[in-house]
């Protein structure tokens, strides 16, 4: 695979995306569900389940539990407002980086600030989180919620602005795809919930320090295992130029 335009569930996102361009569905209508456009692209209901989360990522689509995926912004509207187009295709490894210094920073605050009901929904996402692996399902919904209700938690529209960008372009790196399929094939994400664990009892403890530490140790943790299922021959390969520290958290 050589672009990321080529996996399918791109493709279904993208012919969504054009139904509601097109005006088939309207700000608060309800798309189809789960199981009638898997039937209608001939598609699993894993690939649908990944195309939604797409859409649900650049803030077209908000999914209801219980009610179904409502579209919520026309995709006229979020080009206007999109991440620069030049980091469309950001490596993995220089994403990995960037995410180290924000969310590590971003966890010590809500650590400050965490409420009881921050922690039950933190709590709650985590569950969700279980509950899909041990479905066996290929999906990060989850995952993705965890690290935005840290921002959510200090209140700065600012660093939920930058967090939902960073997972923007998670999703648009050819790199980050290709990946992604490895990290399923080898099943890391049970390691990746246990450090969800450590960072949820950091902010429970209100310890910021263990916070920072337990955020930037966790995507550390995403970056050693990224780089074990690199192909390091691929010219799009970044690991070299970013596979050392440049912050030493202390312990």
């Amino acid at each position: 695979m050589d672009n990321i335009a080529h996996r399918t569930y791109i493709k279904i996102g993208e012919f969504l995306k054009k139904d509601i361009a097109q005006g088939k569905y309207k700000i608060g209508d309800r798309l189809p569900t789960e199981r009638e456009i898997s039937e209608k692209f001939a598609v699993s209901r894993t690939i649908v389940r990944e195309a939604i989360v797409m859409l649900e990522v650049e803030n077209l689509v908000k999914v209801k539990k219980g009610s179904g995926v409502y579209v919520i912004q026309l995709p006229e509207e979020r080009a206007k407002k999109q991440p620069d187009s030049n980091l469309s295709d950001v490596g993995p490894f220089e994403l990995l980086q960037a995410r180290q210094l924000l969310e590590s920073s971003i966890a010590e605050f809500a650590a400050q600030l965490a409420t009881k009901n921050d922690i039950a929904k933190l709590k709650k996402i985590l569950a969700q989180e279980q509950k899909l692996l041990h479905e066996n399902a290929d999906d990060y919904s989850a995952d993705r919620d965890f690290h935005l209700c840290l921002a959510e938690i200090t209140q700065n529209d600012v660093l939920i602005k930058i967090q939902h960008d960073l997972w923007t372009y998670r999703f648009n790196s050819a790199m980050w795809a290709q990946l992604h399929a490895r990290i399923l094939k080898n099943d890391y994400h049970h390691l990746w919930i246990k450090d969800h664990e450590n960072i949820l009892l950091a902010i429970q403890r209100k310890d910021p320090a263990l916070a920072k530490k337990m955020v930037w140790q966790h995507l550390e943790n995403v970056k050693i295992k990224l780089f074990e299922l690199s192909d390091v021959e691929d010219p799009k390969f970044d690991g070299y130029l970013f596979n050392t520290n440049p912050v030493v958290v202390g312990i």
